[in-house]
């Protein structure tokens, strides 16, 4: 992208999504999430007012292919958008990112169901909203698992599953939720169900005051959902995990993230900036703290940029979805995107001090901290290292340097 924000990748990608159009009308999702960013932080609400310019923006259905009325967009145009959300307010970036991922695997994976064919027209025409239901009460943030199982009665089906998190699902139009394929199945023979909030009970288990990303509106709820029979995606969730939720939120996570901690950074500059001609020129207590958060961010950048890189060789068919390394990889892109936006934004508060810590003003840099903190425990990072370990045991250490 160009302009104001600077992409992810730094490449000319970013060529294509202006090209287009996008980035002027996330442009105008931007303006309206950051002007009320700190209202929705503070009352812990639904970010209505930047998803009423996103609808009208027509950006919820641009990675609909276009033969079904979208514009074929990218991942890397949804992950520049993202970052760029990011950067305004991160509980808006986070729903927009969580609402594509649905989009991606409804567009790679349900090209044979005239159902799912249909609902990708209408996501498109209509802006539909997509939530995601995959934690469940038993199996936690395990969600290669599922106790909840769908079950058939002639053409229907229905499913009640124990939804302990659910991220804007009380604002959704449509819910993509996971099951075990029966009743008699096995806890990891998990299929994907289209269910519509019309056709849905959402009945509340918990609520959402928490420390950061307060706009999600992460509940908890005990969903009841119905519906006919072919709603049921036609792939296995286990393809559906390998090739598109896994690696496609952790690129678009990590491009919250780094929206994130590039709006602490940009703060920053600014900060120091304004003490150093306040005071001849001489530099604050700390101020050599920027140079560690601008370093950070060029590193989580390269590194989203680099498995955004492996994950269009692998949709081209230059590399294999389902092998040990790009697995890890994608996962411990997760840990290191984590790891790394905390670690830029806990920088860039070093460098500003007091008025970073402060939560109002122009340098305030609280919303960031308490969003970025949320990147190592949505999906715990201790969770993911530890389903790693056995793949790195197999993995040889390379000999040569460019192995």
């Amino acid at each position: 992208m160009h302009g104001g924000g600077v992409t992810v990748d730094g490449t000319a990608r970013g060529e294509t999504i202006s090209a287009g159009g996008l980035k002027a009308r996330a442009d105008f999702a931007v303006a309206a999430a950051a002007a009320h960013a700190d209202k929705v932080d503070k009352d812990a609400r639904f970010p209505a007012e930047a998803f009423k310019v996103i609808r009208e923006q027509r950006l919820l259905g641009i990675h609909v292919p276009q033969e079904f009325g979208g514009e074929g967009a990218s991942v890397g145009d949804i992950m520049d958008i993202c970052y760029l959300l990011g950067q305004a307010c991160a509980s808006t970036a986070m729903i927009f990112a969580m609402h594509q991922i649905m989009v991606v695997i409804l567009a790679r994976h349900a090209r044979s169901s005239d159902w799912h064919k249909e609902l990708m027209r209408r996501l498109a025409s209509e802006q539909l909203l997509i939530a995601s239901s995959t934690t469940e009460g038993q199996s936690g943030g395990d969600l290669r698992s599922s106790s909840c199982a769908v079950e058939r009665t002639g053409t229907r089906m229905s499913m009640n599953k124990a939804a302990t998190v659910m991220s804007f699902g009380a604002e959704a139009d449509l819910i993509f939720a996971t099951a075990r394929r029966a009743p008699d199945a096995q806890p990891t023979d998990q299929v994907l169900v289209a269910l519509s909030t019309n056709e849905c009970a959402l009945d509340p288990i918990a609520d959402w005051d928490s420390l950061g990303m307060r706009g999600t509106r992460s509940a908890g709820f005990n969903l009841h959902g119905a519906g006919v029979a072919d709603q049921v995606f036609p792939q296995p969730y286990t393809k559906i995990h390998a090739e598109s939720m896994m690696p496609v939120a952790h690129l678009t996570w990590g491009s919250v993230w780094c929206g994130i901690a590039a709006d602490a950074v940009a703060r920053t500059r600014s900060y120091v900036r304004k003490s150093s001609r306040r005071t001849g020129g001489a530099v604050p207590p700390g101020a050599a703290r920027l140079v560690d958060a601008m370093m950070s961010l060029r590193g989580l950048r390269a590194l989203i940029a680099s498995q955004l890189r492996r994950y269009e060789a692998a949709v081209a068919g230059k590399e294999e979805f389902d092998t040990v390394d790009f697995q890890t990889a994608m996962n411990l892109l997760k840990v290191r995107a984590s790891q790394t936006a905390i670690e830029t934004v806990m920088s860039a508060m070093q460098a500003v001090g007091l008025s970073g810590y402060r939560n109002n003003g122009e340098f305030s840099l609280s919303r960031h901290i308490r969003d970025v903190m949320s990147s190592t425990i949505m999906i715990n990072n201790d969770r993911i290292i530890e389903s790693s370990l056995p793949a790195a045991m197999l993995m040889e250490v390379p000999k040569l340097l460019r192995d």
